[in-house]
Formats: structure tokens, C-alpha cells, sequence
């Protein structure tokens, strides 16, 4: 898995932009107007930020205690920094990229999401 995988899953998810506001090498993933998925690397190893629900994020970060850590400069009670080395099997990395983007998505306001859902 790495960041190019990430995000040509995540382009095609209804109102999802890539943009770089706070640097020409650190890709953000969007939904609307809020981030979901921060892409950059844990040393020189590639990782993802991804939102997770709080009552999993203890669950995921012991089920792989070297590959998924707290949010790194994110909150850690629902952040996590993924460590794409392998170590996490692709399909869970894709599980949480999908519901970082569900979670931030519900988060937006009504007119955001009805525009983004076409409604």
C-alpha cells in the first residue's frame, strides 16, 4: 500500500479534493471543506493520518502496536497515524480510509453534504 493507492481510492468518493495546504509534499485528502486523510511519513516510512471512531481506535492500535499509532499532531483520541509497511493488510487500510471519510463526511454541515450527496 502506499499514498498513490490511497488516493485513487479516494478520488473517486463523491466530494473527495486532494490538496497540499501546509506543504508541496504532504498530500491532504478532503471531503468538502474538512480533512480526512493526511498522508505524509513516520521517519521514512510512509503513513496516513486517518480519522477513526473513538471507541475503535484503542482496539486498532492494539490489534497492530507498531503500525498503528496515535495521531501524530492530530487528536489522539480520534486520529490514528497508519504506517504503510505492509504490516497492516491492505483491505484494513482501505476499511479505515473509508470510514475516516464517512466519519469527517458526517461531521459536515447539512447544505455540504446535500451537495455533495446531489441532493
Amino acid at each position: 500500500m502506499d499514498h498513490q493507492v490511497l488516493i485513487e481510492r479516494s478520488i473517486g468518493m463523491p466530494g473527495v479534493t486532494l490538496r497540499y495546504p501546509f506543504d508541496p509534499n504532504l498530500s491532504v485528502l478532503y471531503v468538502g471543506s474538512k480533512m480526512f486523510a493526511l498522508l505524509g511519513s513516520n521517519g521514512d516510512r510512509l503513513s496516513v493520518n486517518l480519522k477513526a471512531d473513538p471507541e475503535e481506535v484503542w482496539l486498532l492500535r492494539q490489534q497492530y502496536p507498531r503500525s498503528v499509532l496515535p495521531g501524530y499532531h492530530m487528536n489522539k483520541k480520534h486520529w490514528n497515524t497508519v504506517v504503510l509497511d505492509g504490516s497492516v493488510p491492505d483491505g484494513e487500510v482501505l476499511a479505515m480510509l473509508e470510514q475516516s471519510y464517512q466519519l469527517v463526511k458526517a461531521k459536515l454541515t447539512r447544505s455540504e453534504r446535500a451537495q455533495i450527496d446531489g441532493e
